[in-house]
């Protein structure tokens, strides 16, 4: 079975990792939620602390990306920022890259594409006030609700879930799986 490994912290936009996730798993895709630390993670909605979602497994125990067909990282501010920092966090999303298997990022999401080093040359999209970083990441930017180029999937807002769903079930599904 597909698996989509989930990586978010504290400060998740609520909706843009509960949404995804339940389309994931409509479509017969498992999710993995991991995160800094074990137990829950607390969203954020509407300007305040949201839903917790329970942590399945913790950044410490991945050594990289096998036996996960895709990556989804939610925006929100507080989430990708404290991700953003984290070495481990940096490395497990340019370990996805060089394996080519597909990384959707949605929101403010798309710093971690930044700090990853992964943008150059690609087309991206976020939320506006991320549109100079992708720029100076060498990023071609565009306004539309899902930019795919290559295994970068990335969407503006959480208007943009359901676009942004269909390209990742679309591409997770697309995959042939690795040889065992």
């Amino acid at each position: 079975m597909k698996n989509v490994l989930i990586l978010a912290t504290d400060g998740f936009e609520q909706s843009e990792l509960m949404q995804p996730k339940a389309n994931l798993e409509d479509a017969g895709i498992e999710t993995t939620v991991v995160s800094l630390e074990s137990g829950e993670i607390k969203g954020w909605k509407d300007g305040n602390w949201g839903d917790s979602v329970p942590v399945d497994i913790t950044l410490d125990e991945i050594e990289n990306c096998e036996g996960y067909d895709a990556l989804l990282l939610p925006g929100g501010q507080i989430n990708p920022d404290i991700l953003r920092m984290n070495d481990r966090a940096v490395a497990l999303v340019k370990d996805f890259d060089m394996a080519g298997k597909p990384i959707a990022a949605i929101c403010h999401a798309p710093w971690l594409l930044v700090e990853a080093d992964i943008v150059n040359g690609k087309t991206v999209t976020s939320w506006p006030s991320l549109r100079t970083d992708l720029k100076n990441a060498g990023g071609n930017v565009v306004d539309s609700e899902v930019a795919q180029d290559g295994n970068l999937i990335t969407s503006r807002n959480p208007d943009d879930i359901p676009a942004f769903s269909d390209a990742l079930i679309a591409q997770v599904k697309e995959r042939v799986p690795e040889a065992a």
